[in-house]
């Protein structure tokens, strides 16, 4: 109310019945309202039964994703650890202990024994306080808690009782008023509608409603709003892109990643999102296609020459070094990306060298391979083993997760650098580490003979030959992403299923373009290793950068 003054405000009030009050407490998300008697002061210090605050409790659906063991003299499971549906992923919004009856905890662990499964059904691996076990994504909770913490988990989760009647594909976070403009709203795009309200139109229509995820301003977000509306439609239209341009889609619905619900409308919207830190990846270079028309668990094929019914705007070249192939797909524009993401090429492999420079590599790579059986950590364990001897020559180099089993070690290199020099580079990086390490790391080219250890292939190093480039998401089960890192976080250790074309959106946000660096270096010495080899190595201890 006004009160005269900019150094006073009344609060809004409603005296006699409260209830409308409450509906817009409700509404707006608010954490809750004060009732009291309306001749009572306020009474410094002291609890008054004048006085009551009346805390809103809000109902969240969620899927259960799997449980903690329980402490001390506490039986059956701690906690149950909940997500719902963001983009195609499940994304965690916390866990509860509370609840529970002790009828009901044995109720639920029976229901969940039978759901274990060794593989985390999160985006990203939640922490938990106790041992986690994980579970198939198949049982539905109801979840009483009073409100969204910043960082989109639930504050005071409750358990309410179990929902056998909801689909649990379409549990997605419930946000009311304040929720959808502040705090706790949804990581990865914009509220969505009550559960009630879903189940009403999924009742009408049988498509499921598409949230425009990942979020984004500008031109980027409303192509990102664009594709989820035709997806939610039936995944077939005719979209307008910046730049006077047009595509064609299809089949957006259709799911790509069947152990995540991750549909190929999710990974054009993940793609329109990257763009600005994928394309200066591939701009300028010819790309090779690996196409998925049935999703990852289909039957994949290689493509090297362009389609001949390419849309207008996606780029084109026949190159003169070419005998063989006709014509290629060159990488750098918004159309050329999404159009490959259309026709089901789920990665983004660009050659090492441009058009305008074919024979002279911008870089060159380690892939580090690891064998059947070798953990992801012991891949970590010779990207550090590279980088000790590229640091001991004063060598820049940029990590990142390959997005399915291995690691990316990128080198980059100063100007009309030819592949065959970049190479002998790399192959006597990756000998000298296959030399010191030879229990975890190896050179040999027949597979037999590589044991149980991390293939160093140097040899990819080779005009034509192409890797998965940054941000580029891959057809693994997890629906990885190929991620930079920094060397901070590889020698504290990494863990390649928490990078994901659904979590990599928040991390950027966080870190920033981690593969700028590589584009804006001068590029290796080559030299510096034959002068380094020349050194005698000295045992010492220095802070990793």
């Amino acid at each position: 109310g006004n009160t005269g003054t900019t150094l006073l405000r009344l609060s809004e009030f409603s005296p006699g019945d409260g209830r409308a009050l409450y509906h817009e407490v409700l509404a707006r998300g608010w954490e809750g309202l004060v009732a009291k008697e309306l001749d009572s002061p306020y009474m410094t210090g002291r609890r008054s039964p004048a006085w009551r605050k009346i805390k809103v409790l809000r109902r969240q659906e969620c899927v259960v994703g799997g449980f903690t063991e329980g402490r001390g003299s506490r039986a059956h499971f701690g906690a149950l650890l909940l997500g719902v549906w963001e983009g195609g992923a499940l994304v965690c919004v916390g866990h509860t202990g509370t609840g529970f009856s002790e009828r009901e905890l044995a109720r639920l662990a029976a229901l969940l024994r039978p759901l274990e499964t060794a593989t985390c059904p999160f985006a990203t691996r939640p922490i938990a306080n106790e041992r986690p076990h994980w579970t198939r994504p198949e049982l539905v909770v109801e979840v009483g808690f009073t409100e969204w913490t910043a960082d989109g988990i639930m504050r005071h989760p409750k358990y309410l009782g179990l929902r056998d009647d909801v689909d649990v594909k379409r549990v997605r976070r419930e946000t009311t008023g304040s929720d959808a403009v502040g705090r706790g709203r949804p990581r990865n795009g914009p509220p969505h509608p009550p559960a009630a309200a879903r189940r009403r139109t999924a009742r009408k229509r049988d498509t499921r409603e598409v949230e425009p995820w990942p979020r984004a301003g500008g031109a980027a977000g409303r192509l990102i709003s664009t594709l989820a509306e035709v997806e939610t439609r039936g995944g077939d239209a005719v979209v307008d892109l910046p730049g006077d341009s047009a595509l064609a889609v299809s089949h957006l619905d259709k799911v790509f990643w069947p152990g995540l619900g991750i549909t190929k409308g999710a990974m054009l919207r993940y793609y329109a999102w990257a763009a600005p830190l994928l394309l200066p990846a591939v701009a300028d270079r010819p790309l090779v296609m690996r196409r998925f028309p049935d999703g990852i668990r289909g039957k994949a094929f290689y493509q090297q020459r362009a389609p001949a019914d390419a849309p207008p705007g996606v780029r084109v070249q026949t190159l003169p070094v070419d005998t063989e192939v006709p014509s290629r797909l060159i990488g750098g524009s918004l159309i050329t990306l999404l159009y490959m993401a259309q026709i089901a090429a789920i990665s983004q492999d660009p050659w090492f060298s441009r058009v305008g420079s074919l024979d002279d590599a911008d870089h060159v790579v380690l892939d580090l391979d690891p064998m059947p059986g070798v953990p992801f950590a012991t891949v970590v364990d010779v990207a550090r083993f590279i980088h000790d001897e590229l640091e001991r020559i004063g060598t820049p180099s940029v990590p990142k997760t390959s997005g399915a089993t291995g690691m990316h070690v990128y080198i980059p290199l100063p100007p009309r650098t030819s592949y065959e020099t970049g190479r002998i580079f790399c192959e006597i990086v990756a000998t000298l580490v296959a030399d010191r390490h030879p229990r975890v790391a190896t050179v040999e080219r027949a597979v037999d003979a590589r044991g149980r250890r991390v293939y160093i292939d140097y040899m990819q190093n080779f005009r034509g030959k192409t890797l998965a480039t940054a941000y580029s998401a891959r057809g693994s089960d997890f629906a990885g992403a190929s991620t930079p890192l920094t060397w901070r976080e590889v020698h504290a250790g990494v863990d390649h299923r928490d990078f994901t074309l659904t979590t990599l959106p928040a991390r950027v946000r966080r870190v920033g373009d981690l593969w700028a660096p590589l584009r804006t270096s001068s590029g290796a010495d080559l030299t510096a290793i034959l002068d380094g080899l020349k050194r005698p190595r000295v045992a010492r201890a220095k802070q990793r950068p």
